[in-house]
């Protein structure tokens, strides 16, 4: 599987895909079956990065299916985007599990057991041999099937005891994929906070029967919790009135501006620009993912998707490109360009708009919201039915029934 970050290669994985989104995938979906996975569409790397879109996906997948034969894959690309639309009316989960993450680093501190459960845990040394074999996958490819994270999140959580905290931030240190919103509330999901008392249990059959065409399986599973309790928290995270950014007329875009790529918006190709750029401006900051390192698949994939698709802007409209690192001002690039105003890709609640907003905040960015998102995050308000209910007639209104 090649994961190289630009749109290109994303695009040939969903061509190459597609044809496959139907029937065959609702049926072999859950099954892990190693690296080579071609029963799952693995596209969600570029996804995350904004090379792809969630709505030229389906676009995609609704020429060779009809909305019926798709509909479990139509149902995970919503998925990523009620989680998203989840976490923009309650922010306050993500802020609250970063205390917890930082809390849960502090108490590792002069506490040599669970220094050495958490060092076994990262490193795959628990003697859970699905679990190790996950551990060491992910670090060593950035990338885990999605029932594999279910059930890896469950063992930390429930067999291993560790803070689900300290799990979330192992992922999103190491998945190229790492989303702040689809990471952080599928652990709490997991553990039974996102739906308060609903858990996901892992039990070695079930994973047994699920790997039973994987290399190197059936993966085994000894020794894993039978009978948990669901985590509890004392914080309530209240649903929050969504402000989300206008979508702008033409005459905005008239004046001279900068197109600022991001992490999780880093292509052009998306955002049907009425006028072209006078700079493009790239800014990776896959080091806010965690106070921790992280790991070099997640970096190299942003810093790369960030790099191509500023590059393919910059030869798109003919102009100038500019990074925005730590070391640079971005008030320097827009005055040394003789610019005041920025455009750029939506900034979502998480790592993203805390490393970048603090420099943006006074340039007043016109944020570009794609309208699969516009018209699916009001629905996120509580479970994700109320999201799949709404789904034909989104696909309406997107111009995709």
């Amino acid at each position: 599987m090649d994961f190289a970050p630009n749109r290109s290669t994303g695009l040939n994985r969903l061509y190459g895909f597609v044809s496959h989104a139907g029937r065959k995938y609702a049926a072999s979906r859950n099954h892990d079956n190693g690296v080579k996975r071609d029963n799952v569409s693995q596209l969600s790397p570029w996804l995350h990065a904004g090379l792809l879109g969630e709505r030229e996906v389906l676009a995609a997948v609704l020429t060779k299916h009809s909305p019926d034969q798709a509909e479990k894959f139509i149902a995970e690309v919503f998925w990523r985007l009620y989680f998203k639309g989840y976490l923009e009316q309650r922010p306050s989960i993500w802020a609250a599990y970063g205390r917890q993450r930082d809390e849960a680093f502090a108490a590792l501190t002069g506490n040599a057991g669970l220094t050495k459960a958490y060092a076994e845990a990262i490193e795959g040394r628990t003697g859970i041999a699905a679990f190790d074999h996950w551990a060491r996958e992910l670090v060593a490819t950035g990338y885990l099937h999605n029932h594999a994270r279910m059930w890896f999140a469950s063992i930390w959580i429930f067999t291993l005891k560790l803070d689900w905290a300290l799990g979330a931030d192992f992922f999103l240190r190491h998945l190229m994929d790492g989303d702040a919103a689809s990471n952080t509330l599928s652990w709490r999901w997991v553990g039974g906070l996102h739906t308060v008392g609903k858990t996901y249990l892992a039990r070695a059959e079930n994973i047994a029967r699920y790997t039973e065409h994987h290399p190197d399986g059936p993966l085994t599973a000894e020794g894993l919790a039978r009978h948990v309790e669901p985590l509890t928290e004392g914080e309530q995270h209240g649903r929050q009135r969504l402000g989300l950014p206008p979508a702008p007329y033409p005459s905005a875009f008239a004046q001279p501006f900068a197109l600022l790529l991001h992490d999780e918006g880093a292509s052009h190709c998306l955002l049907d620009l009425p006028h072209p750029p006078a700079l493009v401006i790239g800014a990776a900051r896959p080091h806010a993912r965690s106070p921790q390192p992280v790991g070099t698949y997640a970096s190299d994939f942003a810093h790369g998707a960030v790099r191509s698709g500023m590059e393919a802007a910059g030869a798109a409209f003919a102009c100038p490109t500019a990074e925005w690192t730590q070391e640079t001002s971005l008030a320097s690039l827009l005055e040394n360009a003789g610019l005041t105003r920025i455009v750029t890709p939506y900034l979502p609640t998480g790592w993203t708009r805390d490393a970048l907003w603090p420099g943006l905040e006074r340039h007043a960015p016109i944020q570009l919201l794609p309208e699969t998102s516009r018209q699916t995050f009001p629905h996120a308000r509580a479970g994700f039915f109320a999201v799949k209910k709404e789904i034909p007639q989104i696909l309406h209104a997107t111009r995709l029934a």
